[in-house]
């Protein structure tokens, strides 16, 4: 009996010391400078993590950690939320995320005008014959069908979407220039509804496009007011940026009032040399909106230059039908008369990016063509003189030759008007592009520099060196705020109990370093990031872990 005592004694003794070494922490960020997300002073902090989760948040320095990473003289962060990601399809090749995991992006966020779901069988056909250096599968047929699909392949960041507006109107009308019936719209606003209840943030809209630049007001106030049903946002590229700017904010306005929705502008911008002083003005009618007691906000990229196609250096009614449609009706000379015509004018209705940026403007940076690829970087001005045609032409030229819609930057704005962007405080960010690597397949073709350094250059080029804010502001603005008007939930925050997507960045050394010229450059100073707990950059490498989530509107699954 004496024995059995011992024994039971030893064994107790030896659970207990077992059990005194279990690490409280899986890993601790020790000794950084702890920006929390809410626009507070920084403090010295060390940040533990247990699982997915901050748990906690002081000085843990006799804790016990599986991990101990030393961050002194760094700053640690929420992880920053893309609100204008077109990381859609890059993912899908590559779920590192890499040009925006290395500016600290831990939430990439779809969904300007077109989202991956609902779709038609015929509409993933489409997909599918659209697809040029990434292939890939479409065995999704809704939003959130979508996300799963990204989820379970692997990804790196976290990943959200609005469902597009455009989408819903492709699934009900196809590519045709007509209001929907009541009953196509009823079966919009029942797409719309699935999307939501599938965790979707809320509707987009992207309107100098077609076929959305064919839906009326009364079209997206009934599209928005459903996304309200669920407290989501009504999220717009305006149908015009330059010419028409005001009576684009009215109808985002009239929007936001009608449909009783949140909303928000995408990439607000005074588009034009002519349009640039109006800037003030623009900021006053969106600051006397939010004073009558409309939610309404705006995001930007850090640049002077858009990027998209030449669809819209073109009017939408040439458009209509989609793009074999748009190629076809290129090959009538009438048709490009009338086109070239109204490439020229002062648009009428729709918004003109080739009339506000200029053909020395607008530069050349994809194709679908390797014969046409030794263009990629010049100038529609460069092309056209050396082809002695007009730049409306060679436009045209090129759209049917490549068959696309021909990949290209518009330089549209001041750069006075940017810093004036950033130094207002409910503006957030967005980098509008995806998230490639500076390898195959994505160095086949140019693309913007904000790809790979909208964040970056925030924090580098406008924070700390042109002091436009205090970094503990612009750290708010790309985390809690947008999580906060995104209704997403344990995210956003560094506090204990919120999902552990964390970035370590150098404040003295982070910058953007792509160019327009040299655009796949990934950015410098990010040293570490978490993403639920899993670290998947280590000392400014990927780590090749891939814990990133779908993450829904309000749901405690995220």
């Amino acid at each position: 009996m004496l024995m059995r005592r011992i024994c039971l004694f030893v064994m107790c003794s030896l659970v207990a010391a077992a059990c005194s070494r279990t690490p409280e922490f899986d890993v601790v960020i020790a000794g950084g400078t702890v920006y929390d997300g809410s626009g507070a002073a920084p403090v010295r902090a060390d940040v533990g993590i247990r699982g997915d989760s901050v748990a906690a948040i002081g000085d843990l320095s006799g804790s016990r950690a599986r991990e101990r990473v030393d961050a002194a003289g760094l700053a640690v962060a929420p992880g920053f939320i893309n609100m204008l990601s077109w990381a859609d399809e890059s993912l899908i090749q590559d779920g590192r995320g890499l040009s925006d995991l290395l500016q600290g992006v831990t939430l990439e966020v779809f969904g300007e005008g077109t989202s991956n779901g609902p779709l038609t069988d015929a509409m993933a056909a489409e997909i599918l014959a659209g697809q040029e250096r990434i292939r890939y599968e479409v065995p999704w047929r809704t939003l959130g069908g979508y996300l799963r699909y990204l989820e379970e392949r692997g990804v790196s960041p976290n990943v959200a979407s609005f469902v597009g507006a455009t989408t819903v109107r492709i699934h009900e009308l196809g590519y045709e220039d007509r209001a929907p019936t009541p009953e196509e719209l009823e079966r919009m606003r029942s797409l719309v509804r699935q999307a939501m209840e599938e965790g979707a943030l809320g509707v987009g809209a992207s309107l100098i496009y077609a076929p959305a630049f064919y839906a009326t007001t009364e079209e997206l106030v009934a599209l928005a007011s459903v996304a309200a049903e669920f407290d989501g946002m009504y999220i717009a590229h305006l149908r015009n940026e330059s010419d028409r700017l005001e009576e684009a904010i009215e109808e985002h306005l009239r929007i936001t009032r009608e449909a009783g929705v949140r909303s928000e502008i995408y990439h607000l911008k005074v588009a034009g040399r002519d349009n640039w002083p109006r800037a003030g003005q623009v900021l006053a009618r969106l600051e006397a909106a939010r004073a009558e007691g409309l939610e309404v906000s705006a995001d930007m990229y850090t640049y002077t230059a858009g990027a998209t196609g030449l669809d819209a250096a073109m009017p939408p009614w040439v458009q209509e039908g989609g793009f074999g449609a748009w190629r076809d009706r290129l090959a009538d000379p009438d048709v490009r008369a009338r086109v070239a015509r109204e490439m020229r004018e002062k648009p009428d209705g729709w918004e003109n990016l080739y009339r506000a940026a200029g053909a020395d403007g607008a530069l050349l940076a994809g194709f679908r063509q390797d014969s046409l690829r030794h263009l990629i970087g010049r100038t529609l001005a460069d092309v056209a003189r050396e082809r002695r045609r007009s730049p409306e032409d060679v436009a045209m030229d090129l759209v049917v030759a490549d068959s696309s819609r021909v990949g290209t930057v518009y330089f549209l704005m001041s750069e006075e008007n940017v810093r004036r962007k950033i130094a207002t405080p409910w503006i957030t960010f967005g980098s509008d592009g995806a998230a490639p690597a500076p390898e195959p397949p994505f160095t086949a073709t140019s693309t913007h520099p904000r790809a790979y350094g909208n964040f970056a250059r925030l924090l580098g080029r406008y924070v700390r060196d042109e002091g436009l804010v205090p970094l503990e502001q612009a750290i708010h603005r790309l985390t809690a705020l947008p999580a906060s008007r995104l209704r997403i939930e344990r995210r956003g925050a560094l506090v204990p109990g919120h999902f552990a997507d964390v970035v370590v960045f150098d404040p003295a050394t982070i910058r953007d370093t792509a160019t327009f010229e040299d655009p796949h450059r990934l950015a410098e100073g990010v040293r570490h990031v978490w993403v639920n707990g899993t670290r998947v950059v280590s000392e400014g490498v990927h780590t090749g872990a891939k814990p990133g989530r779908f993450v829904r509107r309000g749901s405690r699954r995220n």
